[in-house]
């Protein structure tokens, strides 16, 4: 075990959900076996965790090694390369899990410091764990767009509501806790119109952690149906996006859009909303995360439509049964066992002494 990247990695934990667009990073100096500096990125436009790892070393970092949770960048951004700064500083060897996925880093900060004479070790032990702590960031660079968790609270049966009263909650109040987590990782959620006609909902972030910018509200609603006096638009201080459809009144578009709400409108050849269209704005806008919280019918058109990358399923121990008892994912479904939807990289997480949470990547062809 490599304590010290350990120790880079739960650095870089601190800053999920308070550095996007960029990535968590974590870095500690160590000087005979002595840490003498640590850091780890927090926002936009503030020093990297190396820079405030290097700084807090002082002298120390001349002839040291620095952990590092992702490939130093090379090139001039909002901040000047941490390359630079590590040169500058004396340090030895750089130890990290794995290169920087960026296009504008690739290896190039690696070649840099190995040009300068400084020895580079990638320890692929941890390049998992450090993938994972910035899975979002790591699939937009590598795909160009967001990743899209559908996240459900579903029975043993996998039924999300029932045919008449749904009052009350399918899973705890711990499993409603640890959803808070899924959205504070999160740049964007999104649900569909009957989800907030039927609940009005707010869906915010309610974790109560540091965000480097607001969590997006979006709401699939063809016909702009979102009440303005519901409390998605009470509440919304530019952070709502409505996607709807040429189909929409204009008259409700004028109400909603005086309350403050973003409307776009894109549409597929179906005429009705477009996830795929909205997942394109989305990437344009840098937001590298989207989660959707929706029902049925929004939930299968994700699943079928390939733009859903993961989900993330609580199960609570409860059945409800039943032909009209709502599955997790509804629409047309497919017609034979053969061209089920499959997963990959399934992960069981539990929740509670009786509840577990399913989490999976969609295989998919491309």
């Amino acid at each position: 075990m490599n304590r010290y990247l350990e120790d880079a990695l739960e650095l870089a934990a601190r800053g999920v959900g308070r550095v996007s667009p960029n990535p968590a990073v974590g870095a500690v100096v160590v000087r005979q076996d002595q840490v003498v500096g640590r850091g780890f990125y927090t926002a936009a436009g503030v020093k990297h965790a190396e820079v405030l790892a290097l700084e807090e070393a002082g002298e120390g970092a001349h002839g040291a090694t620095l952990y590092v949770t992702l490939e130093p960048h090379a090139y001039h951004g909002r901040t000047p390369p941490c390359v630079d700064a590590i040169l500058a500083a004396g340090i030895r060897k750089v130890v990290a899990p794995m290169e920087d996925p960026n296009p504008l880093v690739r290896g190039r900060g690696f070649a840099r410091l190995r040009a300068a004479g400084v020895e580079v070790e990638i320890d692929t032990r941890y390049a998992a764990r450090a993938t994972e702590l910035n899975d979002a960031f790591v699939h937009f660079m590598r795909t160009g767009r967001p990743l899209v968790t559908l996240k459900a609270a579903v029975t043993l049966d996998g039924k999300i509501a029932a045919p008449e009263d749904n009052e009350g909650w399918i899973t705890s109040e711990i499993a409603r806790a640890h959803v808070q987590k899924l959205r504070h990782r999160s740049d964007a959620i999104l649900t569909g119109i009957g989800t907030v006609l039927a609940d009005d909902c707010r869906l915010t972030d309610r974790s109560g952690g540091e965000r480097s910018r607001p969590l997006l509200r979006v709401v699939l609603d063809s016909q702009l149906r979102l009440p303005p006096e519901s409390r998605m638009v009470s509440s919304c201080q530019g952070d709502v996006l409505v996607v709807t459809t040429s189909a929409a009144s204009a008259e409700r578009r004028r109400r909603l859009e005086a309350k403050g709400v973003r409307i776009e409108v894109l549409e597929g050849s179906d005429g009705r909303t477009s996830l795929r269209a909205l997942t394109e704005l989305l990437a344009r806008e840098k937001y590298l995360s989207l989660m959707i919280e929706a029902g049925s019918k929004v939930n299968w058109s994700a699943l079928e439509s390939g733009v859903a990358d993961k989900i993330f399923f609580y199960y609570a121990p409860k059945i409800l049964g039943g032909m009209q008892s709502l599955p997790v994912a509804g629409g047309a479904g497919v017609r034979r066992r053969a061209d089920a939807i499959r997963f990959r990289d399934v992960r069981v997480h539990p929740i509670t002494a009786t509840e577990f949470a399913v989490e999976a990547w969609l295989q998919k062809n491309v």
